[in-house]
Formats: structure tokens, sequence, C-alpha cells
């Protein structure tokens, strides 16, 4: 069943033809008639689960707001970018590219959150300090991502999730002195320096 319509109203935006959504029925915070943000196509926002675009925020080109994840304030979600989860992007945050942001993440204020990068758990990014992306590194030539959380930095590399402790010490388990764990290692330093832990 769908969950909103558009309203007629429409916003030109870098050659793309925005439109203002309103809601059907009542979900989460949302009552049936209030006017949300704006997004390109249905595509861009799910009918499933509580998921929303408020605002002045805008989701378009290939990116996907769904589950119960809200964009709010003047944020903008766009590429091929996805928010889902319980996640928020609000203020004037942007995510896009092939980012991902999700389980109870929060983007805010001026940070942008591009490229492969993951953002989940607890983080909360509020500038482009809180995180770093490196693409590609090490033996998998993949992406490593090390975000802020209420528990200190982790790092995001294939399988492996932890801290910069935990992932120092499976580099010189798994790799040894190879040149993956000298590119590794130094990815390492440069986040002990960005984050000051140690």
């Amino acid at each position: 069943m769908r969950k909103y319509d558009f309203t007629g109203e429409t916003l030109e935006w870098y050659g793309r033809t925005l439109k203002r959504i309103r809601a059907l029925k009542d979900f989460g915070d949302v009552e049936k008639g209030d006017i949300g943000g704006w997004i390109e196509k249905e595509e861009n926002l799910s009918h499933i689960g509580d998921c929303w675009v408020y605002d002045s925020a805008k989701v378009y080109d290939s990116a996907e707001v769904y589950g119960s994840a809200e964009v709010y304030g003047s944020a903008e979600v766009y590429d091929s970018a996805e928010v889902y989860g319980s996640a928020e992007v609000y203020d004037s945050a942007e995510v896009y590219g092939s980012a991902k942001v999700y389980g109870s993440a929060e983007v805010s204020c001026l940070a942008e959150v591009y490229g492969s990068a993951k953002v989940y758990g607890s983080a909360e990014v509020t500038t482009t300090r809180d995180y770093i992306t490196i693409n590609p590194i090490g033996s998998r030539n993949d992406v490593t991502t090390a975000f802020r959380t209420d528990n200190g930095v982790r790092i995001e590399c294939g399988c492996f999730y932890g801290s910069i402790a935990e992932f120092e010490k499976q580099v010189k388990e798994t790799h040894g002195d190879s040149q993956y764990a000298k590119e590794y290692l130094a990815f390492v330093e440069l986040l002990k320096i960005r984050f000051g832990e140690e």
C-alpha cells in the first residue's frame, strides 16, 4: 500500500525535476496529510516501513531511503547512495556516490559521506573529520573505512569490524611484514593522527 503521493509541486535541482511528497497515512511520527521533502521518483523512498524525507531534504538519482531511515533539514542523498535501518541524515549533510549509512548511524551538520564509504552502528558523523575512507588498499584492493562512534573509532575492512588496536593486531597476524601489512599499518598511523587515538 502506498504511503505517500506527490503534491504537484516541483523543484528544478541540478538538471533534475524533484517532486514534493505528502503522506497518505499515519506511520512513525508522520501523520496523514503531512508534507515532506523532495524526491525525484518513487524508487528514491520506500513505501514500506517508517522511512521519510522531511523539510527541504532531497533524495534523487538512484539513491534509496528505506527501513525506518530519516532524511531531513536541508540534507541531500543522491547518486547511488543508500540510507536505511534507523539511520538519520540531516542538517546540511550529503550522502552520495555508492555510500551507505545504516544501523542507527547519524550524519549531520556539514558532513559529506561519499565514495564507497559505509557508516553504520552507532556512528555519528558531524563533519568530514569524523570518518575517513581509503580505496583500494591492502590484499583485498577494497574499501577500508574508519569512523567515530560512541565507543571510539571503529574500522570496517572486508569482514573485519573493530577498533584501531584490534585492526593493527589483525594486520600483523595476517600479513606479517608484507607490502599489504605496510599499507594497512600506514593507514593505522594516519588514523591515530586523525582521531587522536593510540
